[in-house]
């Protein structure tokens, strides 16, 4: 690693208390410099510099960092895996779910599984807790206002159900927002909680190193009570899940021994 991507890791650890070398190195690099040439920047050095005097700066780096790519019902097949044969019997276990999505970047996710567990019971008695490193889109997802592009998968039931269109955007119902708590997070550093009956964490472990990853699987199968699920995106399968305390429910389900 060139010193002074080493020193930017430093400098940006001790401001935002991210730590960047947990992520692969070249995407990650590949990532800032494209942006920092793109503001007109030389160097790490004098990027860092441009950011610790710009808020603005700052937020777009954070963003950058964090891959805001979603949809609702992102990979459906796997929704209605969670929808027919996940959901059932945790609700068979414990009516009053508790569930996390994890990096949950504007919140296309949570509001999914809210829409999804709205076929057992009533919005009011529904409550998905979603957290985010990147506080922009914590508050895009809490605006809940969408482009048309983020609800390509969506039934037409669903959106007729859920989602109001103003223009070319559509907005998330009231009473669907009430069932999605928002709160910042960063999965690398900060405590997992729990326990939960169904954890979501979805194309977000592919950027991280192995020994990142390997971190997190442990504490997200600690934040899982007995019984409890893990649901994976379809490139983040992993191969040996005895190794955290799981085992295969499903492909990209994980159940917790």
């Amino acid at each position: 690693m060139d010193r002074e991507y080493q020193e930017f890791i430093i400098n940006i650890k001790r401001k935002t208390g991210i730590d960047l070398s947990l992520y692969k190195e070249a995407q990650m690099k590949r990532r800032l410099i494209s942006l920092y040439e793109k503001k007109g920047y030389k160097s790490f050095g004098d990027f860092y510099n441009g950011m610790s005097n710009d808020k603005q700066l700052l937020n777009e780096f954070l963003d950058r960092m964090t891959i805001n790519v979603t949809e609702f019902y992102r990979n459906a097949k796997r929704w209605e895996v969670l929808e027919k044969q996940i959901l059932p019997g945790l609700l068979n276990q414990n009516r009053n779910l508790k569930i996390w999505s994890a990096a949950c970047s504007t919140g296309e996710e949570p509001y999914t599984i809210a829409m999804i567990l709205s076929k057992y019971k009533p919005l009011s008695q529904i409550k998905v807790f979603a957290t985010d490193i990147d506080e922009n889109a914590l508050a895009r997802a809490k605006m809940g206002i969408y482009p048309e592009r983020s609800l390509n998968e969506v039934p037409e039931t669903i959106k007729q159900k859920f989602f109001n269109c103003e223009g070319s955007l559509y907005k998330i119902s009231e009473d669907l927002k009430k069932t999605v708590t928002f709160k910042k997070h960063n999965l690398l550093s900060d405590h997992f909680g729990g326990p939960y009956d169904l954890i979501v964490c979805r194309n977000v472990l592919i950027y991280f190193t192995e020994e990142a990853k390997d971190g997190i699987y442990h504490k997200f199968s600690g934040a899982l009570r007995k019984g409890g699920i893990f649901f994976v995106g379809s490139t983040e399968q992993i191969f040996n899940p005895g190794r955290y305390q799981l085992e295969s429910a499903e492909t990209f389900f994980y159940r917790k021994l």
